[in-house]
């Protein structure tokens, strides 16, 4: 049985299926997050609606498709996430760094390790009779995104991930249906966290910081032990927007800057990887610049 521990970090993961063409592959992705000990399923603009093949792909996990959650909308998918990796079968303009799978759970148990020393240490100091409910609860929420059987992500998509994740395959043939691909990936986080989370202890920062070098395609920053939260992506979003309409005023934005400008911006707020008090100083420091704007 998966102990408590290991079950409410994977709860923390998010799967967001974008566009997804068959609703058979809903059922069986609902399969493989049950098997890895996921529950948490959002599908964004699906072609057609969950149905009795769904459920027959589902197998026993009819459970998942009962509680998915269906969106038009996904910036709505994942606004509340801190952390967001996105499954591309290859490189795409303006790439964002590219992780394995391994390297993917590494980088998000390492930002759940970090909440949990910090709420930990609050409760035992500040808030004795806080539950274990109430501390996963706190706990940031991280997304990976997959997108469609014929094409996957679009770029556009792809910008609102801080990482790519590519699964190691055959040159020649690097194609997996969407299901198999959640299912590789669900199981190697599963893999990774169930080896670093014991029933008798919590995660400790020095147990999740052993990446071997020779695995980094990339040199990879991953976010440091700060005093505060991450931002969400729909703060991230917001920002980028603001920056955007202030440039627009101060005349330094134009419409040939435009097609690009959203997603340098988007790639320069995650490497930057702000908290939420950094956050803050730049929001209030934008206001102030409009303010003072004629």
């Amino acid at each position: 049985m998966m102990n408590d521990l290991l079950k409410s970090w994977l709860s923390r993961i998010r799967i967001v299926m974008v566009g997804t063409t068959l609703p058979a592959n809903i059922g069986s992705a609902a399969r493989a997050l049950h098997t890895m000990g996921l529950d948490d399923l959002v599908v964004v603009n699906p072609r057609l609606p969950i149905d009795d093949s769904s459920y027959a792909n589902a197998a026993g996990a009819g459970i998942l498709l009962d509680k998915a959650c269906i969106t038009k909308d996904i910036k709505h998918a994942i606004g509340d996430c801190t952390l967001i990796f996105a499954a591309s079968a290859r490189s795409r303009q303006m790439p964002r760094p590219v992780l394995t799978p391994s390297m993917a759970a590494q980088v998000a148990l390492k930002q759940l390790s970090q909440t949990v020393s910090k709420n930990t240490l609050a409760t035992s100091l500040d808030h004795m009779n806080q539950s274990a409910d109430d501390l996963v609860n706190t706990l940031p929420k991280i997304a990976i995104l997959f997108g469609r059987e014929d094409r996957g992500l679009t770029n556009e998509e792809l910008s609102l991930a801080d990482y790519h994740i590519q699964i190691p395959a055959n040159l020649n043939y690097p194609v997996l249906n969407v299901a198999s691909a959640i299912q590789v990936i669900t199981a190697t986080f599963f893999d990774q966290f169930a080896s670093t989370l014991t029933p008798s202890s919590l995660v400790s920062t020095k147990q999740i910081q052993g990446m071997p070098k020779e695995e980094y395609s990339l040199p990879i920053h991953i976010r440091s032990d700060w005093d505060e939260p991450a931002i969400t992506q729909a703060q991230s979003a917001n920002l980028e927007s603001a920056i955007i309409t202030l440039m627009q005023r101060l005349n330094l934005a134009h419409d040939d800057d435009l097609k690009h400008l959203p997603n340098r911006l988007s790639r320069l707020n995650r490497r930057l990887q702000l908290d939420q008090k950094e956050y803050a100083l730049v929001r209030a420091l934008i206001a102030k610049i409009n303010q003072n704007l004629p």
